[in-house]
């Protein structure tokens, strides 16, 4: 039987990013990448509406990642991580000419 041999332990990172990508810096000093919120916004019908709110929200300071969920002719969902502030996220979805959906 062949006997396996293990080799070094290796640290693991603690970084935001992987292994061959610098990590993102975040804006502000209470920059908190694991905080979520998630929107429902209104009037999304086809993938560029998507890359255009996505895309807007990612230049938001804090905002490490978001993602829209394409519901067409319903609500979509907007998940955001990061510290972003609410009201900016409002406004900068209005002038992706969407909006967030408020119940």
């Amino acid at each position: 039987m062949r006997e396996s041999s293990k080799g070094p332990d290796l640290p693991l990172t603690t970084g935001l990013a992987g292994c061959c990508c610098p990590p993102r810096q975040l804006s502000g000093p209470d920059a908190d990448p694991a905080a979520e919120a998630e929107y429902l916004l209104e009037g999304l019908t086809c993938g560029h509406c998507v890359a255009s709110v996505q895309e807007a929200v990612l230049a938001l300071d804090g905002v490490a990642d978001a993602a829209v969920e394409l519901i067409a002719g319903g609500l979509s969902r907007l998940r955001i991580s990061g510290s972003a502030d609410e009201a900016a996220v409002r406004e900068t979805v209005n002038s992706a000419e969407h909006s967030v959906h408020t119940s």
